[in-house]
């Protein structure tokens, strides 16, 4: 499918947009049929209207631009910047949760290597099982820092990932990156469940898919 290139009413140059994203605008008003639109491919710029496959927007009719025609409507930014607007609020919400996370997992392994014992944890009730206070008990020992340290190096993936979100760099890191936030390991997988959404549900809409480099 062809991508388009708008030149708006400030006569700078929008795009390339998909041609989903251009009929988004049409229906909003952004564009009319006058607004000069370049295909991917083409040399020339032509009015709206002399593309066949919008004439259905405009309840079929392809008049071409008359001289007395307002000035085409358009968004503030292009394309990329209205992508990057979108992903940035669930991008810094999963940089700070993937930072909080760091430094609480960094700080707890770092405690459980050095002082055999875990940072915060609450006494074991009397009535446990033997084997099951041996288990915890080993856990909380140097196996608990090597577990710690590796919870830290995965919120260190999901803070690249992040930032390649808010940069709309590599796609399939993003994505990866949203669904590893959700995970219940994280110390703030309340926080990262809805985050891990919220960003899925951004980066899966196509005006924000095809911006990615």
């Amino acid at each position: 499918m062809a991508n388009y290139t708008i030149i708006g009413s400030d006569q700078k140059q929008y795009g390339p947009v998909t041609a989903e994203q251009l009929r988004e605008w049409i229906r909003d008003g952004r564009v009319n049929q006058q607004s000069q639109i370049k295909a991917e491919g083409d040399a020339a710029w032509r009015p709206l209207s002399a593309f066949p496959e919008f004439a259905d927007l405009f309840g079929g009719g392809t008049t071409g631009p008359t001289s007395s025609a307002a000035p085409p409507a358009f968004p503030s930014g292009s394309g990329r910047e209205v992508a990057l607007q979108a992903v940035k609020a669930p991008a810094i919400a999963l940089i700070a949760i993937a930072s909080l996370g760091i430094a609480y997992y960094v700080l707890s392994g770092l405690f459980a290597l050095f002082h055999g014992g875990m940072m915060f944890h609450r006494e074991m009730p009397p009535n446990i099982p033997p084997q099951m206070r041996a288990f915890i008990e080993g856990m909380r020992g140097p196996m608990a820092g090597v577990i710690s340290l590796g919870i830290a190096a995965v919120n260190s993936f999901v803070l690249f990932g992040a930032i390649n979100l808010l940069r709309l760099r590599n796609y399939g890191v993003a994505m990866v990156t949203s669904v590893v936030a959700m995970l219940p390991c994280q110390c703030c997988c309340v926080l990262g469940l809805p985050a891990g959404i919220w960003a899925l549900v951004i980066m899966n809409k196509p005006e924000v898919k095809s911006q990615f480099g």
